[in-house]
C-alpha cells in the first residue's frame, strides 16, 4: 500500500498516522497557525497560543483536580493568607467576577474560606488546600519543564517577557 498522502494537497499539515498490519489510518489533520489565513492577526495567533497553552497546563495540573487558574489562585491566598478579592483579580488580571467564582469553587472543595468583616472580604487557605502546595509546586515545575523541552529555555524566557510587555501596553 503507497503513502495515501503522498499527493495530498493538505501540505504543511501535521499527521496523525497509526498503522496496523500495513494499513494506515489518519485520525487527525492538523494546520499550522503559520499557515492559516489568519496567521497575521493578534486576536487568532494569540487565541490559537493561548489553547495549546491551556491543553498543556490543563494536562499537567490534571494530578490534583484543579483548574491551572484555580491552583494559581489558591497559591496566591497560601502566599498571602487573608487577600482580598480584589487584589487577587488585579494580580490574576481577572474580573472581580471571575475571581468570585473561581473562590467560589476552591470553597466547594474545601480549599479555601472567606470571612467578612463589613465591607471587607478576606480569603484564607484550608488546612486541606495548605497540603496541595508541594503538589502544586511540582505541577508547576511540570508545566515549564514541558513548554521549555517544546520551546527552548530561552525562547520561553524571552516569549513571556515578550507577552507581559505587549499585555502592559496594551492596558
Amino acid at each position: 500500500m503507497g503513502n495515501p498522502l503522498q499527493n495530498s494537497p493538505q501540505k504543511n499539515k501535521s499527521i496523525l498516522v497509526c498503522t496496523y498490519k500495513q494499513n494506515a489510518l489518519i485520525f487527525a489533520l492538523q494546520m499550522k497557525s503559520s499557515d492559516s489565513r489568519f496567521s497575521k492577526c493578534l486576536y487568532f495567533s494569540t487565541n490559537a497560543l493561548a489553547r495549546k497553552v491551556e491543553k498543556i497546563a490543563m494536562d499537567k495540573w490534571k494530578p490534583i483536580g484543579l483548574a491551572p487558574s484555580h491552583a494559581y489562585l489558591l497559591m496566591m491566598v497560601l502566599d498571602n493568607p487573608g487577600a482580598q478579592p480584589g487584589s487577587i483579580a488585579e494580580e490574576m488580571q481577572l474580573t472581580p467576577s471571575t475571581i468570585t467564582r473561581l473562590i467560589e469553587k476552591l470553597e466547594d472543595k474545601k480549599l479555601v474560606v472567606r470571612t467578612t468583616e463589613g465591607k471587607i472580604t478576606n480569603v484564607y487557605p484550608t488546612p486541606k488546600g495548605k497540603e496541595l502546595l508541594p503538589k502544586m509546586k511540582h505541577c508547576m515545575e511540570d508545566f515549564y519543564k514541558q513548554y521549555t523541552a517544546i520551546l527552548g529555555t530561552e525562547e520561553s524566557m524571552r516569549m513571556v517577557q515578550n507577552i507581559n510587555k505587549l499585555t502592559d501596553k496594551l492596558g
